[in-house]
């Protein structure tokens, strides 16, 4: 285990947040998935920074149930502007997950309660808020 994991799970066990990495791990119009759990508590999350917030979301198109990223750590259009899933193109609004084109437009994907704290992403509880304007 390395000194980072072991920081992440006393992080866990003393307030239920987790540290996914540091905040200079995502660009702007950049993300970064991850893989939380194991077996049937395995999850897979992402979080992306746009207009220097972030979001995050778990990595999963609501028409498919296939991953976004068509690369890892790939989910924004060529523009940075939206998600795009890599399955059939559906294209999704950063700042709530709404799909805009594509077969599962009108669904969202569902959102996960990460926040910049210091120069650490984190990964809150469920139930606590992910704080002002999405970040």
């Amino acid at each position: 285990m390395s000194d980072d994991q072991g920081m992440n799970q006393e992080i866990a066990a003393d307030t239920g947040r987790q540290v996914l990495c540091r905040a200079a791990d995502i660009a702007e119009a950049a993300g970064k998935g991850f893989v939380l759990g194991e077996g049937r508590q395995k999850r897979e999350v992402f979080v992306v920074r746009k207009e220097g917030r972030i979001y995050g979301y778990v990595n999963s198109c609501p028409h498919a149930g296939t991953p976004l990223d068509w690369m890892p750590d790939r989910f924004f259009t060529n523009d940075g502007r939206f998600l795009i899933c890599a399955t059939h193109g559906a294209l999704f609004e950063v700042e709530d997950g709404m799909c805009l084109r594509g077969p599962c437009r009108g669904l969202a994907l569902e959102a996960v309660p990460v926040i910049e704290e210091g120069e650490e992403i984190l990964l809150l509880p469920v139930g606590e808020p992910a704080g002002p304007a999405g970040c």
